[in-house]
C-alpha cells in the first residue's frame, strides 16, 4: 500500500495552511499514495500554548466544513485521508478527533484522542475532552487504520488494544518538539524517546506505524515560553520497527512510502508475542497503581 505524509509548518493564515496541505495531499497522490496522512490539528497553529478561551472558536462539528472540504479532494483523487481536527460536539464539549475520508468522500470513521496531556506549553486540557469511542479500527478500503493521537502514542496500552481489535497499521497525527530553554542533550533525549516508544509499538504488536508531525516554529503568544520549535521527523516503520522512511527534523515535506502489510503475518509467526501474552496474569493492568 502506498503511503503518503505531508509535514509542513504552519502559520496564522489557516486558508494558506489549508491550501498547502492540500497541494500536499495532490503531490503525494501524483505519486500513487492510496492513503494520505497530515498532521495532528493541521488548519493551523498549535494553539495549545496558551489557554484562551477565544480558541474555541476554531472548533467545527463533524461532519462540518473541513470534512466537506477535504472530503472532495479525496474523492477527486480517489485516495483515503486521515484528518486531525478540533471537534466542536456540543457547546462546552470538545475533542481532538482524528477523521479517516473514504476514497468516495465520505467519513469513514473518527477517533477522539483519549489520552490529554497538560503541560507547559501543552495545555490540553483546557480544550479537551477525552475521547470515548475507544480503540476500535476504522475499516476503509485500504485497511483497517488504528488511528490514534499524538500523546497517545506513549501509551502501550492503546496500541496494543488496536492491535488485538484487528488494525493493520498504527497511525499517529503529532504536534510535539522542543521547548527552547533545554539543553541540546535534553532535546536529544525527548526527540530519541518519542522515535523509540513507537518503533517500539511497531515491534511488540507486528504492524507498521505512520508518524505525521508538524515542523517549524510557532511562539508562545502568552510569553511564558519561548514558544514550541516542532522537531518534524515524520516517519514510517514496518512491522519489526525499521525505519522505511523518515522525514527531516527542520523541512516541509511530502514522501510516500509502499508499505508491505503482507510481513505482519511473517513478523508474528517470527515473533509470537500475541501466543505467548500471559493474559491470565493482567488484571492488575487496569489499576492506576499497586503500590498502594
Amino acid at each position: 500500500m502506498k503511503t503518503g505524509i505531508v509535514q509542513q509548518a504552519n502559520t496564522a493564515d489557516r486558508r494558506a495552511n489549508i491550501d498547502k496541505l492540500k497541494a500536499g495531499i495532490r503531490a503525494c497522490a501524483r505519486q500513487g499514495a492510496e492513503l494520505i496522512v497530515l498532521q495532528e490539528l493541521h488548519n493551523g497553529l498549535y494553539f495549545c500554548q496558551t489557554e484562551d478561551p477565544s480558541n474555541f472558536d476554531w472548533a467545527e462539528p463533524i461532519p462540518g466544513p473541513s470534512t466537506e472540504d477535504f472530503g472532495k479532494l479525496a474523492k477527486e483523487l480517489g485516495v483515503v485521508l486521515v484528518l486531525s481536527l478540533f471537534e466542536k460536539r456540543t457547546p462546552g464539549l470538545h475533542h481532538n478527533t482524528a477523521v479517516v475520508i473514504e476514497k468516495d468522500g465520505c467519513i469513514a470513521g473518527k477517533y477522539r484522542k483519549m489520552h490529554i496531556p497538560d503541560d507547559p506549553a501543552y495545555y490540553e486540557k483546557f480544550y479537551f475532552t477525552p475521547g470515548d469511542l475507544g480503540f476500535i479500527p476504522i475499516q476503509t478500503s485500504v485497511g483497517n487504520l488504528g488511528v490514534l493521537v499524538c500523546w497517545d502514542q506513549w501509551y502501550p496500552e492503546a496500541a496494543r488494544l488496536m492491535a488485538l481489535a484487528g488494525a493493520d497499521l498504527l497511525i499517529y497525527p503529532t504536534a510535539i518538539g522542543w521547548e527552547s530553554t533545554d539543553n541540546t542533550d535534553e532535546k536529544m533525549r525527548q526527540r530519541e524517546a518519542w522515535l523509540i516508544a513507537q518503533r517500539a509499538h511497531a515491534i511488540a504488536n507486528g504492524v507498521p506505524v505512520i508518524s505525521v508531525n508538524r515542523t517549524g516554529y510557532e511562539k508562545d503568544p502568552s510569553g511564558v515560553t519561548n514558544g514550541i520549535q516542532f522537531w518534524g521527523s515524520s516517519f514510517i516503520a514496518g512491522p519489526q520497527g525499521e525505519f522505511l522512511d523518515q522525514a527531516s527534523t527542520d523541512k516541509e515535506e511530502n514522501r510516500v512510502v509502499d508499505i508491505d502489510l503482507s510481513r505482519t503475518e511473517a513478523v508474528r509467526r517470527m515473533w509470537p508475542f500475541f501466543r505467548d501474552r500471559r493474559v491470565d496474569a493482567f488484571a492488575d493492568l487496569t489499576k492506576r497503581s499497586l503500590t498502594e
